[in-house]
């Protein structure tokens, strides 16, 4: 072992992952092991021993859905609830799971200072987890990309994040639904016709050709399953910014399996169950809406009515990784987010005076230019 290496704390091998942390302890030399997303093994800063995720004891329970109404009810069996310790963001109402031996902390989503309290959240386990598969280098790269393409964006503050502050790795909390709608509809199908009409231009008459339409009423039937309608859970990001980090594959979603968060944080839902389903609903009713105009059929169409009956709804709660970086720059707090999945990314979009002053200068410049040269034609 090199000189300058700190004694490795007494050997532990026996699992101690908690429900308020996830920590597992090197075989080796009982440091904590981390999930690294590039080779997709545990690993241990310490003495870099590595361990296949297969071949560790921390395994999880299968990837299946949830009933809904039996949720609503709080009838879902005691294994499927957790209680696990948060803290609160005064600022931006973040809620996210924090090691009990850390008594302060700073906000991943908006770099808050959180004096670390004792609160419980009882809440519904995560049943799936989509790991990540970005290391923290390749999302400051994505990031780094990002701003380069911001023209407008204060050189200072593309500098100060190159020169970056650790990025932090969450894993954000999502509802997913699954649904069997039937609905009715009434409505009417338009058909287009032409008609030729003249009409006097200049003194001379012209003919037009106006489209009309002939409406005549329907109404029908459609149906459809819903298959993991996505839904944030949460309320610490922008939902621009959410939804900008998508797609994602949750065909890659694998069962909950704590080893997945081994030196990550995981935000807790604070959006519950029932008002998840509400958004989910509206995801629903506009795909409903597009069923029902293909079914009218013809070249335009109206919707008078639609009666919808869900049946057969179930859930899951997972988790998905985002990597964040926030920074104070100049008094104000700068958010970037990347898709732990695709390296996709979204942030503010800080702006320079100067470089905008510089812009319109230049623009009146060029416009002065060839207005100048037009005027010697």
């Amino acid at each position: 072992m090199p000189a300058d290496m700190p004694p490795p704390p007494p050997v532990d091998t026996a699992p101690r992952q908690t429900e308020e942390n996830h920590r597992f302890p090197c075989e080796q030399c009982g440091a904590d092991y981390r999930f690294s997303p590039a080779q997709n093994a545990l690993i241990c800063d310490h003495c870099g021993h590595q361990k296949p995720l297969q071949d560790s004891p921390w395994g999880g329970g299968a990837l299946k859905e949830l009933d809904f109404l039996a949720a609503l009810r709080q009838q879902l069996p005691a294994a499927e609830m957790e209680v696990t310790r948060v803290s609160h963001c005064p600022n931006c109402a973040a809620e996210v799971e924090f090691d009990p031996a850390v008594h302060a902390l700073e906000c991943p989503f908006c770099a808050t200072p959180v004096v670390a309290d004792t609160g419980e959240n009882r809440h519904i386990k995560p049943k799936g987890v989509l790991p990540f598969q970005l290391d923290e280098r390749a999302a400051h790269k994505a990031m780094e990309t990002w701003l380069g393409r911001l023209w407008f964006a204060p050189n200072g503050l593309k500098d100060y994040a190159r020169k970056g502050r650790k990025m932090e790795g969450i894993y954000v909390p999502y509802w997913t639904y699954d649904a069997q709608t039937r609905s009715q509809y009434t409505g009417q199908r338009g058909t287009e016709y032409t008609v030729n009409r003249t009409v006097m231009v200049d003194g001379k008459p012209q003919i037009r050709t106006e489209i009309k339409v002939r409406w005549s009423n329907v109404r029908g039937r459609v149906q459809r399953f819903f298959d993991d309608v996505l839904v944030l859970a949460s309320k610490s990001l922008p939902r621009r910014y959410t939804e900008g980090l998508e797609p994602w594959d949750l065909s890659q979603l694998a069962p909950y399996q704590p080893k997945f968060l081994a030196g990550f944080r995981a935000e807790a839902y604070t959006i519950d169950l029932e008002a998840g389903f509400q958004d989910a609903r509206a995801k629903m009713d506009r795909v409903i809406e597009r069923d029902i105009k293909f079914d009218i059929g013809g070249d335009r169409q109206r919707i008078s009515s639609v009666d919808t009956e869900v049946s057969a709804v179930t859930f899951k709660h997972i988790l998905l990784p985002i990597w964040m970086a926030a920074y104070k720059y100049r008094g104000q707090t700068y958010r970037f987010v990347v898709n732990g999945q695709t390296g996709r990314v979204q942030g503010e979009r800080p702006y320079s005076a100067w470089k905008i002053a510089f812009a319109v200068l230049l623009g009146l410049i060029v416009a002065a230019g060839v207005a100048y040269v037009a005027s010697q034609k």
